[in-house]
C-alpha cells in the first residue's frame, strides 16, 4: 500500500490481520483501511481498480469460498474497472517431505533469531499444498516461544481460475506468467498473474 501513497494514489485498503495493519499505521498513520474479513465485510463504494498482492487468493482452499470472494469483488468494481491478482501453480508444488527442515531464519533487532521451519505434502484430488509451519523464536540456542501454523494453499491448473472469472462474469480476462506480463499458456510457470475487468 505505501508505495501507491506515495504516489499520490487514493487508496483504501481492508485486511483481516490488526498486527498487520498497526505495522502498516506506523509507517502510514493516514492509510485508510479497516480490520475485517473480506468474506463478511460490505462497502457501499465502488473502485476502479482492486488488488490482491502475491498469491492470497491461493489461501482460499474451499472452491466455494474462493468463488464467493470473486463475485464480491466484482460487486466492488466500477463498470470498465479492474481486478488484478495471482495465484500459485501446480507448477510450483513441493515434494513430499515428512521432516521439519529449516526454511528460513533471520536475526531481530533484539539479536534474537526467528526461525521457520516446514514439511509439505500435495494432495492432487483437491489440488491443496499441505505445509505446516512451525515459527521458533531463539536467544542463541534457547526456544523462547513457538507457534504452528496449518498453513495451506490451492495450487492452480491453466485455464481453471480462468473459468471461475468468466462464470463470475469478469470480462477482458488476461493471464500472464510474470510480473514481466508475459503470456501464461500452460502450467509451466510458479504464478498466473490476471488482469481482468467488468
Amino acid at each position: 500500500m505505501i508505495p501507491f501513497l506515495e504516489r499520490g494514489f487514493d487508496i483504501y485498503g481492508i485486511d483481516l490481520s490488526k498486527e498487520m495493519l498497526d505495522k502498516l499505521r506506523r509507517k502510514a498513520p493516514n492509510a485508510q483501511v479497516i480490520q475485517a474479513d473480506i468474506a463478511k465485510y460490505t462497502v457501499q463504494e465502488n473502485f476502479d481498480y482492486i488488488f490482491i498482492p502475491s498469491g492470497f487468493i491461493s489461501l482460499f482452499t474451499d472452491m466455494r469460498m474462493c468463488k464467493k470472494i470473486l463475485e464480491k469483488i466484482k460487486k466492488l468494481l466500477t463498470v470498465g474497472g479492474k481486478f488484478v491478482f495471482a495465484v500459485d501453480t501446480v507448477f510450483g508444488r513441493c515434494d513430499e517431505d515428512n521432516t521439519y527442515k529449516v526454511r528460513a531464519s533471520v536475526k531481530t533487532k533484539e539479536g534474537h533469531y526467528l526461525t521457520l521451519k516446514m514439511k509439505n505434502y500435495y494432495d492432487k484430488n483437491s489440488q491443496t499444498q499441505f505445509s505446516p509451519s512451525i515459527y521458533e523464536l531463539y536467544n542463541n540456542t534457547e526456544l523462547l516461544r513457538s507457534e504452528n501454523i496449518d498453513f495451506q494453499t490451492h495450487l492452480y491448473h491453466y485455464g481453471e481460475m480462468e473459468e471461475y472469472l468468466k462464470n463470475c462474469g469478469f470480462k477482458s480476462i488476461v493471464t500472464y506468467s510474470n510480473y514481466q506480463k508475459e503470456p501464461a499458456n500452460n502450467d509451466e510457470c510458479e504464478m498466473f498473474i490476471y488482469e481482468c475487468s467488468v
